[in-house]
């Protein structure tokens, strides 16, 4: 299921179709879906098709097509703090992306049928948070990931804000699936289709360490927004220098009709000048001008710079960084 818009040649070319075909509409679900690079969530040797918009299945492991992603998220209508529930979570993909928007005190869990593939998405998580430059750029709600049953939740099971179904559910099971919400809470699901049964982690409880270095790394954003106001002003970047465009220059004819007789005349555009010497001055000053085409430098982890440059010890940096090499 899929193909609803073109392949793409990148993650980012695949967002940008998925916007140019209005399936991604807002910036929250823009940013969470450029965060989490599609290819790292497939298999070594099928990760040419990545960025087509199409469903991919091998063996347990499944992802929908990113044109299904996109139409659910926007559904969701995700804000930060909300409580997640994701049945038939698969390979974790979808769930990283609400955990980007939920941030740190938001709820994110993921429910599957098969041991498998609940333990590829655990291992797509951490390769996640250890390896991308872009999870510094979010406060994170980590989803955790279990084996079960969803038709054998208990009645008595904690409620959420949204809850999303992977697996089609039976007309039958739509009030039961109604249940998990909280009220006013959102559910999206297909229906009429064969059901996957997926149980339900208990609420986690975040350690006082984890709540420090969610603190800390949160107040060291602050304090690398505030320097980069005060260095740039308003914090805008500078506007950036375009290639002045050069004017081809022509020359016109002009037709005049006087008393049935025609005369003929080639004037100039006004615009034009009046020598060759004059246009090759011209030339050379603009090439002076226009600075040499350079590529963009990589993106600077700002983050990352300064929990480094601070005067702790090794361990407790490593920890604010989850671990990743130094």
């Amino acid at each position: 299921m899929g193909g609803a818009v073109s392949a793409g040649e990148d993650n980012d070319e695949l967002i940008d179709n998925l916007k140019e075909a209005q399936y991604i509409r807002t910036e929250l679900v823009e940013q969470a879906f450029r965060a989490i690079d599609r290819a790292d969530y497939y298999l070594e040797e099928f990760k040419e098709n990545a960025y087509k918009d199409l469903a991919w299945k091998h063996g347990n492991i499944h992802l929908s097509a990113p044109c299904i992603y996109s139409e659910v998220m926007e559904a969701l209508d995700l804000q930060p703090g909300l409580s997640f529930l994701n049945l038939g979570s698969g390979t974790g993909y979808l769930s990283s992306m609400v955990g980007l928007i939920l941030g740190p005190f938001g709820v994110n869990h993921g429910v599957e049928l098969h041991s498998d593939v609940t333990e590829y998405a655990k291992q797509k998580l951490d390769f996640f948070i250890r390896t991308s430059e872009s999870f510094d750029k979010f406060d994170f709600c980590e989803p955790s990931f279990v084996t079960g049953n969803c038709l054998e939740i208990s009645p008595d099971c904690a409620q959420y804000d949204r809850v999303y179904c992977g697996a089609g559910v039976q007309k039958e099971h739509e009030e039961y699936m109604k249940n998990l919400l909280k009220v006013g809470g959102v559910l999206v699901m297909p229906l009429e289709e064969k059901s996957r049964l997926c149980t339900v982690a208990p609420v986690a409880v975040r350690s006082l360490q984890d709540l420090a270095r969610i603190a800390i790394r949160g107040t060291i954003k602050k304090v690398i927004h505030q320097e980069t106001v005060s260095k740039n002003g308003n914090g805008l970047k500078n506007t950036p220098r375009f290639k002045r465009r050069r004017v081809r220059r022509r020359r016109m004819e002009t037709i005049v009709f006087l008393d049935k007789e025609v005369f003929a005349s080639r004037i100039s555009n006004p615009s034009d000048d009046n020598s060759c010497e004059d246009l090759e001055e011209e030339r050379r000053e603009e090439e002076e001008r226009t600075p040499p085409e350079t590529k963009p430098d990589p993106p600077v982890n700002f983050l990352r710079q300064k929990v480094l440059s601070l005067p702790l010890p090794d361990p407790l940096k490593y920890y604010l960084l989850y671990y990743r090499e130094k």
